[in-house]
């Protein structure tokens, strides 16, 4: 399994972020114990729909995860293809996820209305969210060519650091539910932001329940890359 940590400062981290978003360039955060896979080819359209539009305002400003640019041209509708075809068979296995189509690939968040969710204070996964997170395991299953980046949230509720441990042990949760149960740790990347990176107003009871989630980012491993370049002649 991987964990793509490495301290980022905040100020260079947005400005990277800003540079992805308007040229899709790599981003990477790497440290010297943890190789493997990386991510899938992404934009940095993907990264508002993970972490929000807060970026550079909370105390963790590192990514954790390897983004590459968009594949284009041909290649690119052969892999969106296959993605739109993965987000669709999402869709209609849990039906209460929010499913978006995001460059070449797929985010799904879950928070306490859609599926996959915690307790207070809690972090493990109960029964009800075991039965969301099998069925995202068999369309992982049907669709092997990914690779996965897990990434938790919190509310603003409590004490900030614990929020960022909360974070970590429930997106962890998740990542260790998928191995357990036939996911390859090689296509698993995990990260977490705590409070730091709300999607919704965090003064309200509604938005505060949206902001704990955990998103699960699905992107196409080197593998679908390579093969949609080599069908595509490019």
């Amino acid at each position: 399994m991987k964990t793509l940590i490495q301290k980022t400062g905040i100020i260079a981290f947005t400005g990277l972020l800003a540079v992805s978003l308007t040229q899709c360039k790599a981003i990477q955060n790497a440290n010297n114990k943890q190789k493997g896979a990386v991510i899938g080819a992404t934009g940095g359209a993907i990264l508002g729909a993970i972490i929000g539009n807060n970026v550079g305002k909370g105390g963790n400003g590192e990514l954790g995860a390897v983004i590459g640019g968009v594949v284009g041209g041909t290649a690119g509708v052969l892999i969106g293809n296959k993605m739109d075809k993965q987000a669709q068979k999402i869709e209609e296995e849990i039906p209460g996820a929010k499913v978006e189509r995001v460059d070449n690939g797929i985010v799904v968040t879950f928070d306490e209305s859609s599926g996959v969710y915690f307790a207070t204070n809690k972090y493990n996964i109960n029964t009800a969210s075991q039965q969301t997170l099998n069925k995202l395991i068999g369309v992982f299953k049907e669709y092997q060519d990914t690779n996965i980046l897990v990434v938790g949230h919190t509310d603003n509720t409590g004490d900030a650091d614990y929020n960022m441990a909360l974070s970590k042990n429930r997106a962890y949760a998740v990542t260790n539910y998928l191995t357990n149960n036939g996911i390859s740790g090689g296509r698993l990347t995990t990260n977490w932001f705590g409070e730091t990176q709300p999607k919704h107003d965090n003064s309200t009871v509604e938005g505060r329940a949206k902001n704990r989630r955990v998103n699960v980012a699905i992107l196409p491993n080197e593998k679908m890359i390579e093969e949609a370049k080599k069908q595509a002649g490019q």
